[in-house]
């Protein structure tokens, strides 16, 4: 057996020479210097190879047309096996990719690594942070959301501020007069899938190519010192490295989900664009250059940054010196940082506040919650309230099972009788340990409303609702709202219907109506509601999560 094995390997070398190529690469000597430090090239290689298997997995379940490709990754993350793992890979896989990117490069400008003969190295490694971040910019447009829309928006606008240049570039882009259609939708699926894929592979083939000419670069003292092989320790550490990196992704696409927001609407600018995080310093950088100073917060500050980058091996020209001597060059990256930081940390904060009452719905979860009428929803709010679920389960969620599970039990009767029961269990069920409700009559007919629609198929969408969205309909009911509008096909006829509000008035609107209606509705006779802000802010999120149209009325037996 063992001769067999020789002879495979013989006949494998003779062809193709591939076993003494990877005999030469584990076998390359490295400066007794190499450790921990330099992993983070490996790891780099190692996500950008996990980005493209999960993009491929992702790309044949992905219908790149837009409203295919939003409708295509609900699939993928509502019905898709392993379809939300897939996504949560890559998509948190693209994040650690920039930051592993961004040490690797910030390692070797701190041991100066860039100097002599490896001036050609470090600026493919350049190129390929800039396509790394290329990578996040297209990308971030492909699930059609809201925020996907409405974040290109911004950055083809970041583009079209170029002096000279600006209308070439939305041109490149694909956008037209009438903003961000299927030409731009394209561009952006041919760059991330088609372009940026086969040449980051050719550079970083290359990049290797050079790093292994020209070899690792070694510390001051090291020529005096013997070198060692690259396996096994360097491949100990780099795998360890490897495993580690792989283990914080895995856990953040199992424990962190990854939203989808509303299918994109161009018509609808309520959502407040957003670029990814690694995009906010520039998106706050923005703010502090107003009018025709844009330009120089959107193209010369970052344009100046790669180009200084690029010119690092020119400018630095001196022998290599230990890290603790490179005062300099530790003072420019913890000035970097600083600045990155300190733009990131007051993007998110001016965020977290302007968009105190914008709230997002995630779109991947499951959404039946929205085809509820007002007094189903409020019997959510009573269940939870109530702590039913403490003795019954919901479709599998909830309790070890004390009571039945309320979606799969046939609830028999109509409201009238499931009143009399959480009235008195007693009475109606001799022996049950289940203690009365002590809840008003039309409290109690809610949350009978609620279970009644409850089946194996809706229950664990009905208690994924929102709390903004169960506290806002709970408001909705004990201000007897429905006694004069109407929500999902349900309520009075002498107001208009809510549903599709968020289309025909602003949010600030729809608050202002509810403290004085007759100011902003002449002749209203609708009464002035004082409500809490927490209230407020719940109802009229709830009211703009509505479906546009509500759903078509069952038939009974349906």
């Amino acid at each position: 057996m063992k001769d067999r094995l020789v002879n495979i390997a013989e006949w494998l070398d003779s062809r193709t020479g591939l076993p003494t190529a990877l005999k030469k690469f584990m076998g390359e000597e490295i400066p007794a210097s190499s450790g921990w430090h330099q992993v983070f090239g490996s790891v780099a290689l190692f996500l950008f190879l996990t980005q493209a298997f999960t993009g491929v997995l992702l790309a044949f379940n992905y219908a790149p047309t837009p409203g295919d490709s939003y409708n295509s990754v609900r699939y993928i993350l509502t019905e898709l096996t392993a379809g939300r793992l897939m996504r949560g890979l890559h998509h948190w896989g693209a994040s650690m990719m920039i930051i592993v990117v961004v040490l690797h490069m910030v390692q070797v400008f701190l041991y100066g690594a860039y100097k002599k003969p490896r001036e050609t190295t470090w600026i493919l490694g350049v190129v390929l942070l800039l396509l790394t971040l290329g990578y996040g910019l297209t990308g971030y447009l492909l699930p059609w959301d809201n925020r996907a829309y409405w974040g290109t928006v911004v950055a083809t606008n970041i583009a079209a501020s170029a002096p000279l240049a600006g209308p070439y570039l939305l041109r490149l882009l694909g956008r037209g007069p009438d903003g961000i259609g299927v030409v731009t939708f394209a561009r952006f699926f041919g760059l991330h899938v088609l372009i940026l894929p086969p040449l980051t592979a050719v550079l970083i083939g290359l990049h290797v190519f050079l790093v292994r000419k020209h070899g690792v670069a070694p510390g001051p003292g090291d020529e005096l010192l013997p070198k060692k092989q690259f396996h096994p320790e360097q491949v100990f550490k780099d795998t360890v490295a490897i495993f580690v990196a792989f283990a914080i992704l895995f856990t953040m696409a199992v424990a962190v989900r990854v939203p989808l927001e509303q299918l994109a609407d161009p018509t609808v600018a309520s959502t407040t664009p957003r670029p990814e995080w690694y995009f906010l310093f520039l998106f706050q950088m923005l703010k502090l250059f107003n009018g025709p100073l844009e330009v120089v917060g959107s193209m010369v500050l970052p344009g100046l940054a790669v180009l200084a980058m690029i010119l690092v091996p020119f400018i630095d020209r001196g022998p290599i010196m230990k890290i603790t001597k490179r005062i300099a060059a530790t003072g420019v990256v913890l000035l970097a940082a600083l600045g990155w930081g300190g733009l990131t940390a007051a993007a998110m904060i001016a965020d977290r506040n302007s968009g105190a009452n914008e709230v997002a719905i995630d779109y991947s979860a499951p959404t039946d919650w929205m085809q509820l009428s007002p007094e189903e929803m409020a019997g959510v709010a009573y269940f939870r309230e109530e702590n039913c679920s403490s003795c019954h389960a919901v479709g599998g969620e909830g309790s070890s099972g004390v009571g039945p599970d309320l979606a799969k039990i046939a609830i028999h009767g109509d409201a009238g009788a499931l009143i009399r029961h959480f009235k008195t269990p007693e009475a109606v069920r001799p022996g049950t340990s289940m203690p009365s409700i002590a809840l008003t009559d039309a409290q109690l007919g809610s949350l009978a409303a609620f279970l009644l629609k409850l089946n194996p198929d809706n229950a664990t969408a009905l208690q994924d609702a929102p709390d903004f969205a169960v506290m806002g309909a709970l408001v909705y009911q004990n201000n007897r709202c429905a006694s004069c509008h109407k929500v999902n096909g349900v309520g009075g006829a002498v107001g208009p219907p809510l549903n599709g509000l968020a289309r025909r008035r602003s949010r600030s609107w729809v608050e202002d109506h509810f403290l004085d209606p007759s100011k902003l509705t002449p002749g209203s006779f609708m009464p002035a509601y004082h409500l809490s802000q927490k209230d407020l802010d719940n109802l009229t999120s709830y009211l703009f999560a509505l479906p546009d149209n509500p759903p078509a009325p069952q038939t009974p037996g349906s």
